[in-house]
């Protein structure tokens, strides 16, 4: 009887500590680099942000050069969206409470809808949110076309004009992990909590490096 309480123990303490170096592995494996890719020469070209440049809530002007050498999480909505943009404006509240002190952090949030989202209007609408400066939050405006194609080639996320949707425009509630060089890393779902806890535990994967 001992002999097979033995064994058992012994099995029982390989699973433990296989679960716990799995557990580790598992926590400590690094984020892939999303989009398309192809093969130059000897080399993987992985897909990464093209350039851009936008006025933020304060009438600055934020860049692709602003943002090199940051991590950074982009999304795109617009202020009088009628559906998904308070719950993911309440979600992007928590990264941003949880990051809003590390330099090396920015969000970028860009409005589809630009006409009426001028940089005052954003202003209000992100001391709404409590959001006082830019220093690491930014609700971007600029042309519209642009911000279109930046989503879709560059995010590869969808945002567009449609009549029929409600308040006339159509966009996922993608929040898009960008690393220092531009790479997307991981994409999220803005409006799920648990997604966001997911996005929360990523990011500071990209800070330490």
């Amino acid at each position: 009887m001992n002999y097979r309480i033995n064994i058992l123990v012994a099995a029982l303490i390989s699973f433990f500590l296989w679960s716990c170096t799995n557990s580790t592995k598992t926590a400590e494996m690094p984020l892939p680099k999303l989009g398309n890719w192809y093969i130059e020469g000897q080399d993987t070209v992985y897909h990464q942000i093209a350039d851009f440049s936008f006025i933020n809530q304060m009438g600055d002007s934020v860049s692709s050069a602003s943002v090199t050498g940051k991590v950074y999480v982009a999304d795109f909505f617009f202020t009088s969206c009628p559906t998904i943009c308070p719950i993911m404006k309440k979600e992007m509240l928590r990264v941003f409470e949880k990051f809003e002190s590390n330099p090396e952090f920015l969000i970028l949030s860009h409005s589809i809808d630009p006409t009426f989202d001028t940089q005052e209007v954003l202003r209000d609408y992100s001391q709404k949110l409590g959001i006082e400066d830019a220093s690491t939050w930014n609700f971007l405006t600029g042309d519209q076309e642009k911000i279109f194609e930046l989503a879709q080639t560059s995010y590869i996320t969808t945002a567009m004009s449609d009549s029929d949707e409600p308040g006339g425009f159509v966009h996922t509630g993608a929040f898009i992990l960008i690393d220092q060089e531009g790479y997307i890393r991981g994409v999220y779902d803005g409006t799920k909590s648990d997604q966001v806890d997911r996005l929360l535990a990523d990011i500071p994967k990209l800070l330490k490096k």
